[in-house]
């Protein structure tokens, strides 16, 4: 044990990796016939500190190594690559754990009996829940890599990095404002209430939520229609809300870069550009996914185009609004897009 070192943090760390430290980082990775600047760049990518040569490594780490270096050496991964997976794995599970250490330990492990400290009552709670919690985590990545390779194998070649989507911001208004004026626990709760009722919207509707700026979601469709649908419905639902503050949406349809679970390019600027510049509780999309949407039948690009034995087959309607130049992007001609009837 290291000076300083909390002995029931040594206890609870040997009950969640399943066997003691033994190894130094030098020990590990000859262990694992893998050399240590290829070691250490595993380690940094998923996101674990530098710790020098102390003994704090285990089994599991030594068996992580030989599995990522037998993909390389298997030629099933470039090394390049194989860092890249372990960049992406550790990025999203450190966010995972936090929350989830946040949530149980936090809210669980109230002392149920006078003496006894929230740590003692930790470790019987962590023996419980982690193997469920982990059995849980493998269903629900199992299932997002089903959907996601679904979608992988069902677009042509070309669009495998370079896709067209549908992309959409939503945004709190005012976030600033009340950041200053409620107490941090009231703000961790809208905060929560809103990346809740946005994922879910997202997710029930057909879209995937690619990720929460505490007052802003970033989410995609691979068509506008069904992002359509779920940025009206995030209006909808938030204004039917009377504790949350208002909101606003922007969206574009175009070619997406996507690369580790995030997206980039003009399409995800001209989104977000839009979603800075819409009116309170509106959607505004951009010339080219109000296209697709007439193209689709979803919405007449034109009302003059609509009369009573046509009204009832669109879903969406669509006004023109002003010109205007936007940083970076140039001059764009944003609509604004809200339910018909």
């Amino acid at each position: 044990m290291e000076p300083g070192e909390h002995p029931l943090a040594l206890r609870l760390e040997h009950l969640i990796l399943g066997a003691p430290r033994q190894y130094t980082p030098f020990q590990a990775a000859r262990t694992a016939g893998v050399s240590m600047d290829l070691a250490s760049r595993f380690w940094r990518a998923m996101g674990f500190a530098d710790i020098g040569q102390a003994k704090a490594l285990t089994e599991a780490d030594v068996l992580a190594l030989r599995r990522l270096a037998g993909l390389v050496e298997a030629g099933l991964l470039s090394e390049s690559m194989a860092i890249q997976v372990a960049r992406s794995t550790g990025q999203t599970t450190a966010r995972l754990a936090d929350w989830q250490t946040d949530s149980f330990l936090e809210g669980l492990t109230e002392p149920p009996e006078p003496g006894m400290t929230r740590a003692e009552v930790a470790y019987p709670l962590v023996e419980l829940l982690l193997p469920e919690l982990e059995e849980f985590l493998i269903y629900v990545w199992r299932r997002q890599v089903a959907a996601a390779t679904s979608r992988v194998v069902q677009s042509d070649d070309e669009e495998a990095v370079d896709r067209r989507l549908a992309v959409g911001f939503a945004d709190l208004v005012g976030f600033t404002r009340l950041t200053r004026r409620l107490e941090e626990e009231e703000l961790g709760e809208l905060v929560e209430a809103f990346e809740t009722t946005a994922a879910d919207q997202v997710a029930a509707y057909g879209g995937r939520l690619i990720k929460t700026l505490g007052d802003e979601v970033l989410f995609v469709a691979d068509d506008p229609g069904t992002a359509a649908e779920i940025g009206i419905r995030l209006i909808e639902t938030m204004t039917g809300d009377e504790t949350m503050p208002a909101l606003r949406v922007g969206m574009a349809f175009g070619t997406v870069t996507t690369r580790m679970g995030d997206v980039f390019g003009t399409t995800v600027n001209l989104a977000s550009r839009l979603t800075s510049i819409a009116p309170r509780d509106a959607v505004l999309v951009d010339g080219d996914f109000a296209e697709a949407l007439g193209e689709a039948g979803d919405a007449p690009l034109s009302e003059a185009d609509v009369d009573e034995s046509t009204a009832e087959k669109y879903r969406f309607a669509l006004q023109p609004m002003w010109r205007r130049p936007v940083r970076g992007l140039g001059v764009v001609e944003p609509w604004l897009l809200s339910r018909r009837g």
